[in-house]
């Protein structure tokens, strides 16, 4: 499958999946974060989840997604290699790891923690892979800024950023596919405001 058939596929799961798991999530006060798992094999969806923190504080959309998909039947359970992995947003440093020990070897997002931050008022992921990662340089006591997060390629996984997939295809692709990405940027917008005015009234220690 060329890339822009994937990434058309990563966005409609993304639409027809996990968007709807996760309005009714954040209707019961969850964050807006969900995940898929796909099989290579022909991209059919594993299982779709989202975050259900209300229920426990470690259940973010890719987690969550973790667990349902080891409580699937072994006989309906592809192995972990051959699985893509998406998340609606960039993992944090708890779904890093899960994602990490439960072998995969891959995952795709579509907005950065930037976005996180910026767009849906959610900031702990840099903040926390800050404040509990990013050890200073013991012979200049600081950590440089320019300093990523994490190694986005590693001998456990690959990660892609689906806007950068997008950037880099032709023109007639890369317009389609932006505009179907401006479309789940108002989905998720919507979603956001929803978990914005009610957040805190559900015990989430980070809301």
């Amino acid at each position: 499958m060329d890339t822009a058939s994937l990434i058309s596929r990563l966005l409609d799961v993304i639409e027809t999946d996990i968007a709807p798991v996760t309005r009714k999530g954040v209707a019961r006060g969850n964050k807006l974060f969900g995940a898929a798992i796909l099989r290579k094999s022909d991209l059919s969806v594993a299982v779709a989840e989202t975050n259900n923190e209300i229920e426990n504080p470690l259940w973010h959309g890719e987690m969550h997604a973790i667990k349902r998909f080891f409580e699937l039947p072994g006989d309906k359970r592809p192995d972990v290699k051959d699985c893509l992995f998406l998340a609606t947003h960039e993992p944090c440093s708890l779904c890093l790891s899960g994602i990490t020990w439960s072998g995969f070897d891959n995952f795709y997002y579509l907005f950065s923690h930037e976005d996180s931050r910026d767009s849906f008022a959610i900031p702990y992921d840099i903040q926390i892979l800050k404040a509990v990662y990013a050890v200073a340089d013991p012979e200049t006591g600081s950590v440089s800024p320019d300093r990523p997060l994490y190694n986005r390629a590693n001998q456990y996984w690959t990660s892609h950023n689906i806007v950068q997939m997008i950037a880099g295809l032709d023109r007639g692709h890369k317009e389609e596919l932006v505009a179907r990405v401006d479309d789940l940027n108002a989905l998720y917008a919507d979603l956001s405001a929803a978990y914005q005015q009610d957040k805190g009234s559900k015990g989430i220690p980070l809301a």
